[in-house]
């Protein structure tokens, strides 16, 4: 895995001093895109949709909360995964490379057609959502607990 520095020399990422207040919004958008996939009635495609964004802005607050915001021109989720996963660590990874195999099919989903999450997709990915922001919140409370 890249460092910090590989990263900042490949331009796919850049310093950054973030706040309570940015962190505080990442964390309700979180929030709202979690209690969107639990709607009765939504489509498979949206509720992995919503669910996908809601591990993105989880990812966004490890990197925010390392001194980083990606800055990639191409690959900006991948990149953001795989950053998350150099920020938290072992307990990361995995749910990082699920969330980057769920991306090509996020893809899919907003902008190339419909009916290609199955409900057990959906079901999953939410789980996997709320999983990580576990994770990600409770690593960050330790590491960086003036920002929570």
């Amino acid at each position: 895995m890249a460092s910090w520095q590989q990263w900042l020399a490949k331009g796919d990422v850049k310093t950054h001093q973030t706040s309570k207040q940015e962190i505080d919004n990442l964390r309700a958008l979180i929030t709202r895109d979690l209690a969107d996939a639990a709607v009765t009635g939504l489509s498979a495609d949206r509720q992995f949709a919503i669910a996908y964004n809601a591990a993105l802005q989880a990812a966004t607050i490890a990197i925010a909360c390392s001194g980083y915001r990606v800055s990639a021109r191409s690959g900006h989720h991948k990149v953001t995964f795989e950053l998350a996963a150099l920020a938290i660590g072992a307990k990361a990874i995995a749910l990082s490379d699920y969330f980057d195999a769920c991306r090509r099919k996020r893809n899919v989903i907003d902008y190339m057609t419909s009916s290609v999450a199955t409900e057990t997709e959906a079901e999953e990915i939410v789980r996997k959502a709320q999983e990580f922001q576990v994770i990600v919140e409770t690593w960050a409370k330790n590491a960086h607990p003036i920002l929570f």
